[in-house]
């Protein structure tokens, strides 16, 4: 069978058709925090990060830094590590649950997520405890 320069024309366009990129899934974000970033708590003893879609546990991770101690001049940062991690069963929200509320002072999560996409994402927000 020959090819006419018609049929040729509509298979070159059909398999251009098949090319067309679709859209790019939007990367993970985190939508809400408790505490809110720049917000100042009363001892909490949870943490939770919200993000913009489910999220991979194994490549998702978010850690408690306290930065300042009110009275500690030149207070290093120290890792908070009195917590247990969970997430939630539609994998949006991570909850840092304590053992222990949090003294006085800033602190500043750090986090990291990949979504539906596989792009690992980073973030960080902030807080006071008073």
């Amino acid at each position: 069978m020959r090819l006419t320069p018609a049929l040729a024309a509509l298979a070159l366009g059909l398999g251009l058709g098949l090319a067309v990129p679709t859209p790019l899934a939007a990367e993970v974000q985190l939508v809400a925090s408790t505490p809110a970033d720049k917000a100042s708590a009363k001892s909490p003893r949870v943490v939770r990060l919200a993000f913009s879609e489910k999220v991979d546990p194994a490549r998702s991770v978010a850690a408690i830094v306290m930065t300042a101690m009110p009275g500690v001049a030149n207070h290093g940062e120290m890792p908070i590590r009195n917590f247990t991690p969970s997430w939630s069963k539609d994998g949006k929200t991570l909850e840092l649950r304590l053992r222990q509320a949090l003294p006085a002072g800033t602190y500043e999560v750090r986090w990291q997520a990949a979504g539906a996409d596989g792009k690992l994402v980073r973030g960080k927000f902030g807080f006071t405890v008073g």
